[in-house]
């Protein structure tokens, strides 16, 4: 029987065999929803990456013979530590087959590799950031999954669990049926903070991200997110980086700004069709023809339902409705696209604030992961 070495991944070889393991471990899976390659090549790169700046990061991969098997990320937060006041090493990007020898070893890699740097306890699946994927499906296996949230087979837990880890914290993603008018508590609440609050709803052009919105929108979420269990503050750098994604993917038509009566940015929400099947489509990359699956979503809006990517408030207006204002301003766009439903990112359990928003649209809870843990 041919033993488990787990490798650095240290040249492009290897780095093609890291990019491979999930071909062989979704080949038959429609739930599956691929990332770039070319996104995962980037985020190794200091020039492409400025989270590197302050992170450790390490990738591994496993084989059995020649074959590659497996796969993970070790990260290493510095800020985040600082800000948590932990010496945590992070796990990301793990697949693996389902052999316990396999999951073993790409985990005591990392953890080794963290104890090396000082670290004493092990998380994840977690990233750099809040924004990229993190929490390990734990329930839904059966439903699409979403380009914003990690997707694995059933087994993936069992081994993790059998390994000893331990749930540090889970997320819910939120489902809704798209009304077919504004419901009267949202159209309420949204004319009480326009009349009363003097907030209004605001689209921008993209030269107005680039000029000033787009930190100012990242500085609210820096704020508002701040206290979210794991949160690592974005730098400017990071910031620049968002911006000049978000814009070529996002119809800013789909992401309403609130203001106050003084032109100061309180709210954002981020929305967008769903890509799930349309990555689902490229295989992982853009050429030769995953450029025209993304196009038909992104500008043709050929998708039945649309993602909530992320709401954020200004603390000091939290609690006074203003989220109404966002579903005031959505629910008719959403409509005019023909979208039928909507899934939000991953929101914390804990997070009742958050949760009990969707109330008047009858929300469906779906789609729970995990953020696992343990001491090393």
């Amino acid at each position: 029987m041919n033993e488990i070495k787990v490798k650095k991944v240290e040249n492009k070889h290897e780095l093609k065999d890291f990019l491979s393991v999930p071909k062989r471990i979704y080949a038959n899976c429609s739930q599956y929803v691929p990332d770039f390659e070319s996104d995962i090549v980037d985020s190794f790169n200091p020039k492409k990456n400025a989270g590197l700046s302050f992170c450790d990061l390490q990738p591994f991969i496993a084989y059995k013979g020649n074959e590659a098997v497996g796969r993970i990320v070790g990260i290493v937060n510095h800020k985040a530590n600082t800000r948590w006041n932990t010496k945590t090493v992070r796990f990301s990007l793990i697949e693996f087959t389902d052999d316990p020898q396999v999951s073993a070893a790409l985990l005591k890699a990392v953890e080794e590799w963290g104890r090396a740097l000082g670290m004493n306890h092990i998380q994840g699946p977690m990233g750099i950031t809040d924004f990229d994927k993190e929490g390990m499906l734990v329930e839904d296996f059966d439903m699409i999954g979403s380009t914003t949230a990690i997707y694995n087979p059933p087994y993936y837990p069992q081994h993790l669990e059998k390994l000893g880890f331990g749930k540090e914290v889970d997320w819910v993603q939120i489902r809704v049926q798209i009304p077919e008018e504004v419901p009267a508590k949202y159209a309420r609440v949204a004319d009480y903070c326009r009349t009363m609050l003097g907030l209004t709803v605001k689209k921008v052009k993209s030269q107005e991200l680039f000029d000033h919105y787009g930190q100012e929108i990242f500085d609210l979420l820096n704020e508002s997110y701040s206290e979210l269990f794991g949160y690592s503050s974005l730098s400017k750098d990071q910031i620049d980086e968002f911006v000049k994604l978000y814009v070529k993917v996002v119809d800013l038509n789909m992401v309403p700004l609130i203001t106050n009566a003084k032109g100061e940015l309180v709210g954002v929400a981020v929305t967008m069709p769903s890509l799930s099947e349309a990555m689902h489509k490229t295989h992982g990359s853009m050429w030769p023809f995953g450029w025209y699956h993304l196009l038909k979503a992104l500008k043709w809006k050929k998708s039945d339902h649309v993602d909530l990517l992320l709401i954020a408030v200004r603390k000091d207006f939290r609690g006074l409705g203003v989220n109404a204002l966002f579903f005031d301003d959505l629910i008719p766009i959403f409509n005019k696209n023909g979208f039928k439903w909507a899934e939000t990112g991953p929101q914390l359990e804990t997070n009742a604030p958050e949760l009990a928003q969707w109330k008047p649209m009858h929300p469906e809870t779906v789609k729970r992961r995990r953020c696992y843990c343990k001491n090393i």
